[in-house]
């Protein structure tokens, strides 16, 4: 007779602190010339950049992202006159030192035409967290075969097959923080000042597995 086979789901739930934050920059400029809205943009990212560079190792990866540059009609008809030209760029900036961040939002939402979206807490994708919550699920699936298996008078003896239903961490964007300036400040001016708190990260991992056991007692 083969032996009885019971089949599991092992789960496991772990909530972590985030490993970084994912700070998005917008970079903006207009002016009726195309050259001139080009010169204004590529001077302005490039004094953004500095600034977040000026924070050294505290920045784990700058990211350029798409520049784009477009005409400007008046009436919003594409038919009518060029009335100027908007250009368009910007970064992703990767924070580890979280104790900077505010700063850093501050300092750049302070900037002229700059948009400051974050940050987004997140994990990164090698974080040894998946790693943990993986082991803890399959051993919860080794712990629930056990039981059922004893619950028949019985005991586990070997695996049959594993398989990894699902390593999930599901997140919802974080937007702490979003300003733009469009204007130099009055004198005087004092740039407000952020306390940024991580958002714990939820990772779920799922495995379903067949153990075989020893023949049921029943009655015993």
């Amino acid at each position: 007779m083969p032996e009885p086979v019971i089949s599991v789901r092992g789960e496991a739930t772990l909530q972590v602190e985030p490993e970084i934050a994912v700070v998005w920059v917008a970079v903006q400029a207009r002016d009726a010339s195309r050259q001139r809205a080009v010169e204004l943009l590529a001077k302005r990212t490039g004094d953004v950049s500095s600034t977040i560079k000026g924070f050294g190792d505290a920045v784990e990866k700058l990211e350029s992202l798409p520049v784009n540059v477009q005409p400007v009609f008046k009436d919003a008809k594409p038919r009518e006159k060029i009335s100027g030209y908007y250009a368009r760029g910007g970064f992703t900036v990767t924070v580890r030192d979280f104790a900077v961040l505010g700063e850093l939002v501050t300092g750049l939402a302070d900037s002229d035409l700059v948009t400051v979206n974050g940050p987004d807490w997140r994990l990164r994708p090698d974080s040894p967290v998946y790693r943990t919550a993986r082991i803890a699920a399959a051993q919860d699936a080794t712990t629930r075969a056990g039981e059922y298996a004893e619950a028949f008078g019985g005991r586990i003896n070997g695996l049959v097959e594993a398989a990894d239903t699902g390593l999930l961490a599901p997140q919802t964007r974080n937007m702490g923080f979003a300003a733009a300036r469009a204007a130099p400040a009055a004198a005087g001016y004092e740039a407000p000042t952020f306390d940024f708190e991580p958002a714990k990260q939820t990772v779920t991992a799922q495995v379903e597995a067949r153990y075989t056991m020893t023949a049921p007692q029943f009655g015993h």
